[in-house]
């Protein structure tokens, strides 16, 4: 066995099975885990996905959010153990790979447009069609 395939099988036993499918402009809750001292807490971080980089266990993704008049914004670590789960709050329409100038931005500039039509409705079917073969 070499030492490629190895690695392969660790990766794959730590990859995160529940994951949403979100995509950039998505308004999500990321739950993280935050240790302090000797207790655990969980802290929600809800923003806009402005980019996703990389793929199987390194794969991260930026969360961009306005708090206080001040805009904040996070990268996590998508397979993550201090990641407890992320939920989609609502899909987001955009025509870019990334939304960096949402850096700068507040008010009506910083607002992503509410996903409606096509991406929606295919997600939408994705997930039927995947209940339908997982109940068989």
């Amino acid at each position: 066995m070499s030492r490629t395939t190895v690695i392969e099988k660790v990766e794959q036993m730590q990859v995160r099975k529940d994951v949403p499918d979100f995509a950039i402009g998505d308004t999500i809750s990321v739950h993280i885990r935050i240790v302090e001292g000797d207790k655990e807490r969980t802290q929600v971080f809800t923003g806009t996905v402005i980019a996703r980089r990389g793929t199987g266990l390194s794969e991260t993704f930026a969360v961009h959010r306005v708090a206080y008049g001040e805009g904040m914004e996070r990268v996590f670590l998508l397979h993550s153990p201090r990641v407890g789960k992320i939920e989609l709050v609502k899909r987001g329409r955009v025509r870019r790979a990334k939304l960096y100038y949402l850096r700068g931005t507040s008010g009506k500039k910083a607002k992503v447009r509410n996903l409606l039509g096509s991406r929606a409705k295919v997600v939408a079917e994705s997930a039927a069609v995947e209940a339908a073969t997982t109940q068989e």
